[in-house]
């Protein structure tokens, strides 16, 4: 299985987290979910972090919820 790769972020002075894939603008992150993201990419793998914010992880390999 294939590694996230290929993510940037850059923090604001206003608190805000552009998230980059290949040089193009993926997401942009405001308040809790800009500090959740400090705080995650911190304790994990940046990459993966990055993936998952984006919507860009492991396609077709997610878990389901089983209810």
């Amino acid at each position: 299985m294939a590694e996230a790769s290929g993510f940037t972020y850059e923090a604001r002075k206003s608190g805000e987290i552009e998230i980059r894939h290949h040089g193009k603008k993926a997401v942009l992150l405001l308040g809790a979910k800009a500090a959740n993201f400090l705080r995650d990419v911190d304790r994990l793998d940046p990459q993966d972090v990055m993936a998952r914010v984006t919507g860009n992880y492991k396609r077709g390999n997610e878990r389901r919820d089983a209810r």
